[in-house]
């Protein structure tokens, strides 16, 4: 199995071990593991209607091409966070990218190089005030580094349990910080519901928008209204090119310390 990333435990004794890694899956139980963390998350806390709720499991036809990424927490063995990763070389037999039932892509399939979606990621509610999202993202980091990725592309989910007021109000904050290039839109096939009043000044920006923020990926357009999982999508996209300079010194500057071949 492949270490991806390693939390830094501060600690004077060089035995003990990280509490935190991230792992690519190797088994199927890891995988199963990961589809019922977030039928947990997605179902049981947003509730989200899904097809596989009699197993409680999360999964759809697009997991078995993709790689899942597992954050471990190495104390207690619990499964802390997950996230899935479809190359783009095997989106055409997993029968187009996921984001293609959200969204118009016809401007993005074309970019040069190699490209990979992420998605359905997500934190135990236990570890969310701690590294597992930076964890994570590092993990990502490291990622595209290695397989020399030039594009990454995925959805950043904003609760719509408010009726959409706040999905309203964080993309006034995108249109006018965040946009990407014209050539880079995408068009939502479900545009979010109209709402009576103006959008609340306060944003509570969800943490993983934050993130892929803070780490440079760009909003490509309106958001798309998910009536099953009740939120409104983000389309977002990374040009590895345009990483922020102080994440790529956090998250390269060591050049894959702790990965395994």
């Amino acid at each position: 199995m492949q270490v991806i990333a390693q939390e830094i435990t501060q600690t004077k004794s060089p035995q003990k071990k990280p509490r935190l890694k991230v792992e690519l899956a190797s088994t199927q139980e890891e995988v199963i593991a990961s589809q019922r963390l977030r039928y947990q998350i997605f179902a049981e806390e947003m509730g989200a209607q899904l097809p596989t709720a009699s197993e409680g499991l999360d999964r759809d036809r697009y997991d078995e091409y993709c790689q899942h990424l597992l954050i471990k927490d190495t104390m207690t063995g619990q499964l802390a966070g997950s996230t899935r990763i479809l190359p783009g070389h095997l989106a055409d037999r997993a029968g187009g990218f996921y984001s293609e039932g959200e969204f118009d892509l016809s401007r993005l399939l074309p970019l040069p190089g190699r490209v990979i979606e992420v998605g359905r990621t997500c934190i135990h509610p236990d570890y969310r005030k701690g590294r597992a999202l930076t964890l994570l993202w590092a993990s990502m980091a490291q990622y595209m580094d290695i397989h020399q990725i030039d594009y990454m592309f995925g959805c950043a989910s904003i609760p719509m349990n408010d009726g959409g007021y706040q999905a309203h109000s964080i993309m006034e904050v995108v249109r006018n910080e965040h946009l990407s290039d014209e050539a880079f839109r995408v068009t939502p096939q479900l545009a979010l519901p109209d709402i009576n009043e103006l959008p609340s000044s306060f944003v509570n920006m969800p943490p993983l928008l934050k993130a892929y923020l803070r780490l440079g990926l760009k909003v490509c357009g309106e958001a798309c209204w998910d009536p099953d999982f009740n939120v409104a999508d983000v389309f977002v996209l990374l040009d590895r090119d345009n990483i922020g300079q102080r994440y790529t010194r956090h998250y390269l500057g060591k050049r894959h310390a702790g990965l395994s071949a």
